[in-house]
């Protein structure tokens, strides 16, 4: 069984929040709404490019679909989907 990628992608959020708002990162529960977080658009490009740099897959260019995540789980779950792209 594959290790989920939830770890990784909680780690490169608060990596990106503390350098965006100098404080401590909000605790992400699988029902936050991202919108919410405090993280702004460019805040969050800079997440998936970080998410990228380190996964080697963005799903975001991967999705024939145009799909936002609303929440952290919907997040993460997106990234789950696409992880074997990256092999």
């Amino acid at each position: 069984m594959t290790e989920s990628l939830e770890p990784e992608i909680r780690r490169a959020f608060k990596e990106v929040w503390q350098s965006e708002n100098e404080s401590d990162a909000p605790e992400l529960q699988p029902d936050t709404v991202l919108l919410d977080t405090g993280l702004d658009s460019l805040g969050f490009a800079i997440f998936v490019s970080q998410l990228e740099d380190e996964l080697g897959f963005d799903p975001f260019t991967l999705s024939t679909d145009a799909y936002y995540p609303q929440t952290f789980a919907e997040f993460v779950a997106f990234y789950e989907k696409f992880r074997s792209h990256a092999a």
